[in-house]
């Protein structure tokens, strides 16, 4: 398939007037989100609280992320992501109002939260799997760095803005800077022309269901066995992981006795580590082999949880420099995967491969979030960041002993042939290929 991004030479401007609005965009949304989570905070204190409102972000990702990167992969892209963002902002500004007229309660902010993963499970699937068809193959992992750039900029100005926002303003005042920059996001996309795939099986698209849509996804992830051992890894540590993340602002108010500013400052500090690894990345380009740089970070980051888990509430300084070597290593975990599936994933299957990648490695969160808050309010915080820590630098240190995952960038032959024999099954007249089923049906195993 011809790569749509190689032929516009002057592809840097549609692509950054979209890249610039969204990232405004995420500017307002970094700023709501660490209003609502520090009201969730100091409101209420609790651990399951604060549990409760990250499992209402995850779970549309988990059960409607398949079945969105299908409709993603048949549906314009653009307009995906103007209404993504549409009804995001429409969510924001009913929170608005319950602020403004003194009604809120915390299910409405679970409510609101669900409202808004939603939107973003449609969006941020959409934008990844445009990028791919937007960019030159060559230039990917450029922007990937600038991405996670932007990932650093964002923890360095969100959290500290957020909380002058809050000393500034009342709590709908804050909520109305999202919406305003959730339209700076939406205008350029009816304007900017986003380039949609053309599908091998383009002929037969409105004949097949979504269930043959999702069927080829799962197998285009079988078919790539370090992928899926990837995967698998990172299902065991982030059960741990997902809750110690989702309770570091209560972490700063009851362990170290902190406020919505040493919250702020923890994040700014990680926002400083992710553009300098961002940076260190772009110049040094990580190992030959963007796997070891993977595995490498890995372990250095599961190091750094373990002493910020271990840290006495008298020395904030020394979990600060731990949250700097998190947001250090961070761009060198996720920009080379990233980098390795934009480059790797065929553009027509990309919106069901990221949403059922997203999907599975969310599927422990809801689990171990249930049992954070319980566990946290009677034992302690610090167990998560620990277990995290040490299950992240165990897992790490294995992969380089298992070829499929030190093989994962050459070892794509799977999906591939997947790939492959989709188009081949699709371009095959429809008597011939129901002869192929039945045929099938009779020989093959029930396990094939």
């Amino acid at each position: 398939m011809k790569e749509q991004a190689a032929h516009q030479p002057k592809w840097q401007i549609p692509f950054f007037t979209i890249w610039t609005g969204q990232a405004l965009s995420l500017v307002g949304s970094t700023v709501t989100q660490f209003a609502l989570v520090w009201y969730l905070t100091e409101t209420t204190g609790s651990a399951t609280v604060l549990a409760t409102a990250s499992m209402m972000a995850l779970l549309p990702g988990i059960f409607l992320g398949p079945f969105i990167g299908a409709l993603i992969d048949r549906w314009n892209r653009r307009v995906v992501m103007i209404v993504a963002d549409s009804v995001i902002a429409l969510a924001i500004l009913c929170l608005a109002y319950l602020f403004w007229v003194d009604a809120l309660q915390v299910w409405h902010v679970y409510v609101i939260m669900f409202i808004r993963a939603v939107g973003g499970s449609f969006h941020w699937p959409a934008m990844q799997a445009s990028t791919s068809l937007m960019v030159p193959k060559k230039h990917l992992a450029r922007v990937t760095g600038i991405n996670q750039t932007l990932n650093g900029v964002l923890n360095i100005i969100g959290a500290p803005l957020g909380a002058l926002l809050m000393g500034l303003l009342p709590m709908h005042g804050v909520m109305l800077v999202d919406i305003v920059t959730a339209a700076l996001a939406i205008g350029p996309l009816f304007f900017v022309h986003i380039p949609q795939p053309q599908r091998a099986d383009e002929g037969r698209a409105q004949k097949q269901s979504i269930w043959a849509d999702l069927g080829d996804g799962l197998r285009y992830l079988r078919g790539w066995s370090g992928l899926m051992a990837l995967i698998g890894f990172a299902l065991i540590f982030k059960t741990a992981l997902t809750p110690a993340i989702s309770l570091i602002p209560l972490l700063v108010y009851k362990h170290f006795g902190g406020d919505a500013a040493q919250l702020g400052l923890l994040e700014a500090v990680a926002g400083v580590g992710i553009i300098l690894g961002g940076l260190l990345l772009s110049i040094w380009g990580g190992f030959k082999r963007q796997i070891i740089t993977v595995m490498a970070a890995l372990i250095i980051f599961g190091l750094s949880f373990i002493v910020l888990g271990l840290v006495p509430a008298g020395m904030f300084g020394l979990a600060l420099a731990s949250m700097f070597v998190v947001g250090l290593v961070l761009p060198m975990i996720d920009g080379p995967i990233v980098a390795i599936l934009q480059g790797t994933v065929a553009p027509e299957m990309q919106g069901r491969v990221f949403t059922m990648m997203n999907s599975l490695l969310n599927l422990t969160g809801p689990i171990s979030l249930a049992f954070a808050g319980p566990v946290s309010d009677r034992v302690g915080l610090q167990v998560w960041y620990v277990a995290g820590g040490v299950l992240c630098g165990v897992l790490g240190g294995l992969s380089f002993f298992i070829p499929a995952i030190m093989n994962i960038e050459e070892n794509n032959n799977g999906a591939a042939a997947v790939g492959e024999k989709m188009k081949e099954m699709w371009s095959t007249p429809a008597p011939a290929k129901s002869a192929q089923v039945a045929s099938r049906s009779v020989n093959c195993p029930p396990h094939c």
